[in-house]
């Protein structure tokens, strides 16, 4: 393939995400929610590992909330896996950030950082999930971003949000990360 071109969606070339015209360099990007309390020993790490050096090696971008459990996870995936993680911090310490994100920022707004997580995806995948993340999805949702649940909140409703619009429900990161990729 030559300097500067892109592969379509369907391309047999997985290691790219396609972009949009007008996107220039910019790769997409693709949230990822969780919990925070997991331990780095756990499943729920262990899927959210698998979630990032997929999308890494996809060239996504991943964002999330920085900190620790599922978050630490991804990071840890996609950074050694060679990608970009963007961590957003409730605090305004740059030093909050777990070791695994490669930029971060420090938003100072606490719990209304959630917001800016998943609005700085083109998708939202969710691994998991504790209040937070809940809140996170119904954020993801109002906002019209497309939610990947991977083992996380399963969610019902009645009228127009019966069987929870916009929500795909996995079981594995490799179909998490296809769900995510073909949302982009």
């Amino acid at each position: 393939m030559s300097a500067g071109a892109k592969p379509s969606r369907g391309s047999s070339d997985t290691h790219f995400v396609q972009k949009e015209p007008g996107d220039g360099d910019r790769r997409r990007q693709v949230a990822v929610i969780g919990s925070g309390g997991c331990s780095q020993d756990s499943e729920l790490a262990r899927l959210a590992e698998e979630v990032g050096r997929r999308l890494a090696q996809a060239g996504a971008t991943v964002v999330c909330g920085g900190l620790g459990g599922v978050m630490e996870a991804v990071s840890r995936g996609a950074a050694e896996a060679g990608g970009t993680v963007i961590g957003i911090v409730p605090g305004n310490a740059i030093a909050e950030a777990n070791p695994y994100c490669t930029q971060v920022v420090a938003s100072g707004v606490g719990h209304a950082r959630n917001l800016a997580v998943v609005g700085s995806g083109d998708v939202v995948v969710a691994v998991g999930g504790e209040w937070g993340t809940l809140s996170e999805i119904g954020h993801a949702r109002a906002i019209g971003r497309t939610v990947v649940a991977l083992r996380s909140w399963t969610l019902g409703g009645r009228d127009r949000m019966e069987g929870a619009p916009g929500i795909v429900a996995v079981e594995t990161a490799e179909d998490a990360v296809a769900a995510a990729l073909a949302a982009l």
